[in-house]
């Protein structure tokens, strides 16, 4: 089986979309070009599927790799055998393969090499070959290959000696290893003992679950309390069935006076070096397994999270809470430009609430501020309680809304903040993210690090490697998907766009800074090393609002502008119906006509067309304007307000294994259990919630002391 056949059965993909996928990306083109103007091609394959096929594409290339590299390994010792080589062709994975390679590797010095060297090999298949008599018994035979010189003094130590070598082949063997990974993943438990006293990990002072049934986060959980010193984590199986099964695939025969020996010999094998190396395998196995689970739903969060509907048209101030350094406002218009700052004191220690209210009113009054976004980090309680205090005695339409405040900080004290606002200091940089996060999250949070902006689960426990690729390939896919205005994107927005990486978007902006406004898509290729590959795979996602070229604010191709241009005179329509929105019949005449018909006339095929049509009767359009606005506030809700029974609404702030953390409006966020999302049977909270969904839920319990609230969402 080819590797792409291979793709095509795992993911059950037509052979043919997996052919084309693979030949795009070979040839250099990008996950979210090949996903919007290639869908003939793949047969309209979408971001996910492409970046599965890629991640495999890549694994299976480095197992044909490291096949043909353990082939010629054993090939240049001169033992390759029709057996070895066979089972080399059927090795699906890596730890098949270096199975098989074990043999054949060259070890440090062992108890069996030494005792090869002392010329026991020969004794070692006498013992093993398991003859029904020996003359003058094990020990005869044995007696022959006492030799003091080469430290063989008596019968014991050759026989000893023996028994090492036959234990190193039975631990070498492949087919036996693969066995009893399998029967210890079956059988095994996953245990651990308190070794120190650590809050967090109580519940595993004294646990035992099931290697196969154990729940992803709680492996998470197991490896960080042993990394932490706290718990002491250990697999452990019945030896008896491991021995039962090794004995049926090395004792030949059970009447045979070498059967003595050959079950301690065994049992020798097990305990030495197969289990420990076992044990580390499954544990590595089990870690893996559980950090693919976490990057998966650290990067569903991310998405969820990145593709919140922005907030436009309104001018925010940005609220930054603190307590000895006061509390740090940003006005900010709604293109996002800092129009004023100030810095307040209406918090403990200094308590100057008539100042802080003047400053605030004066500022809600100037700019006709609409929304109050408050970062929900340290004295976001007492800020809250300020703001909605002000705003009711206002009397005024400007609502308040809780923002995380993560990755704020490091925003603000990143090289990109000091750039952008050069004369702020780092506090007042995060009162200008807080407020831009709400405005439009995805062109804001990009400009963090996506392991700082606190979706994820165990995320500092993971390779660092495979989470990086993971999120950078979601945040580009959301990117993409949105599109990006050319002439005010910054450059951290711009690094996202297929085609673009940093030095180009860097390049983009400094042309932009030096010549001004692009007065079209084209001109981007004047940009200093910005050739035609690039502008391929970038035309499509970059925007261009004035363009005299209708077309550059859309998400038609250039490539496809004369079948777009076609297109609108087939069916009576100019360039000017497009910039007026006056296509709402488009969809509607090419239905009449028929989409095939019209698609094999204007020379494209029908995901294309179906694409520029949508395109066309709505320009410059954001897929995230189909979502639910941010909830505004008017006033405060105190967990003390709170009753069992109560339904409230409240937003999705996390997913993870367990369930689902949700902001109701109070300090603290509630968890639903994922035995309360739903009133159907779920396997995990992500089939029915994701970061940024409104959800209707009801409170369960409330444990004030603790800060802790339980929802549920079922019935609602």
């Amino acid at each position: 089986m080819t590797i792409n056949e291979r793709l095509a059965s795992e993911l059950n993909i037509k052979q043919s979309r997996i052919d084309a996928a693979v030949e795009l990306l070979d040839a250099g083109n990008t996950v979210p070009f090949i996903s919007r103007y290639r869908k003939e091609a793949t047969g309209g394959l979408d971001d996910e599927q492409l970046r599965r096929i890629t991640e495999r594409l890549t694994y299976l290339r480095n197992l044909e790799e490291r096949r043909s590299e353990v082939r010629s390994l054993i090939e240049s010792q001169e033992k390759m055998t029709d057996e070895v080589s066979t089972a080399l062709d059927a090795a699906e994975t890596l730890t098949e393969i270096d199975d098989i390679y074990r043999p054949f590797r060259p070890k440090r010095r062992t108890r069996a090499s030494v005792a090869r060297e002392r010329g026991l090999e020969e004794l070692a298949k006498e013992i093993l070959a398991q003859k029904k008599s020996y003359g003058g018994g094990i020990d005869g035979v044995a007696a022959a290959f006492v030799n003091e010189e080469k430290d063989v003094p008596d019968i014991k130590a050759a026989i000893a000696g023996a028994c090492d070598i036959i234990a190193e082949e039975i631990s070498d063997n492949a087919e036996i290893r693969r066995g009893v990974r399998a029967l210890t993943m079956k059988l095994g438990m996953i245990e651990s003992k308190k070794l120190s006293d650590g809050p967090v990990y109580e519940q595993y002072y004294e646990y035992s679950e099931s290697t196969a049934k154990i729940p992803h986060h709680r492996v998470l959980a197991l490896n960080r309390g042993e990394k932490e010193g706290v718990l002491r984590v250990s697999v452990t199986v019945s030896k008896e069935s491991i021995i039962r099964y090794i004995e049926d695939k090395v004792v030949t025969d059970r009447r045979s006076p070498a059967l003595q020996l050959m079950t301690a010999t065994v049992e020798d094998s097990y305990d030495r070096l197969i289990a420990p190396s076992i044990e580390r395998e499954i544990r590595a196995e089990l870690f893996d397994s559980a950090e693919q689970s976490a990057i998966g739903l650290f990067s569903q969060n991310l998405r969820g999270l990145l593709m919140q509907a922005p907030l436009k048209g309104k001018t925010v101030l940005g609220y930054d809470p603190g307590y000895r350094t006061g509390c740090k406002l940003a006005v900010i218009t709604p293109t996002g430009a800092v129009v004023d700052t100030a810095v307040i004191y209406p918090t403990k220690p200094h308590e100057k609430i008539a100042e802080s209210r003047k400053v605030v009113e004066g500022l809600i009054k100037k700019y006709g501020v609409d929304v109050v976004a408050i970062g929900n980090g340290t004295a976001s309680g007492e800020s809250e309680m300020f703001i909605a205090s002000l705003l009711s005695d206002m009397k005024t339409d400007t609502k308040y809304i809780i923002v995380s405040e993560a990755g704020a900080s490091v925003y603000s004290a990143s090289k990109l903040g000091a750039e952008e606002f050069p004369d702020f200091d780092v506090t007042q940089r995060s009162a200008v993210s807080i407020a831009r996060r709400l405005q439009d999250p995805l062109a804001e949070l990009v400009k963090i690090d996506p392991k700082s902006i606190g979706v994820g689960q165990y995320q500092h426990d993971m390779k660092v490697s495979l989470l990086d690729a993971a999120l950078t390939g979601v945040v580009e896919d959301c990117v993409n998907s949105v599109g990006v205005d050319l002439n005010t994107a910054s450059y951290s927005l711009l690094s996202y766009i297929s085609g673009i990486n940093l030095t180009s978007a860097k390049n983009i902006v400094k042309y932009r800074e030096k010549n001004g406004a692009f007065e079209t898509r084209a001109e981007v290729l004047k940009v200093p090393r910005f050739g035609a590959k690039a502008y391929e795979q970038a035309a499509g996602f970059l925007r261009v609002t004035d363009s005299p070229e209708v077309l550059d604010f859309t998400g038609v191709h250039p490539e496809s502008y004369g079948i777009a241009k076609a297109l609108l005179a087939k069916f009576g329509f100019t360039e000017d119906d497009v910039r007026c929105s006056r296509l709402a019949e488009l969809d509607s005449k090419v239905k009449e006509c028929g989409l095939s018909a019209t698609a094999s006339e204007l020379g494209c095929g029908e995901p294309t067309l179906r694409d520029i049509v949508g395109e066309l009767m709505k320009p410059g359009r954001d897929v995230r304007d189909e979502l639910p606005p941010p909830q505004l506030k008017e006033r405060v809700l105190s967990i003390d307000e709170l009753t069992e029974g109560t339904e409230l609404s409240g937003v999705v702030r996390n997913v993870i294994d367990f369930g689902a953390f949700v902001d109701i409006g109070v300090h603290q966020d509630g968890l639903v259990h994922i035995s309360e999302i739903s009133d159907r049977f779920i396997k995990h909270p992500s089939e029915v919630l994701s970061v940024g969904m409104q959800v209707k839920v009801r409170v369960l319990s409330i444990d004030r002391a603790r800060g802790r609230i339980g929802l549920t969402m079922k019935g609602l």
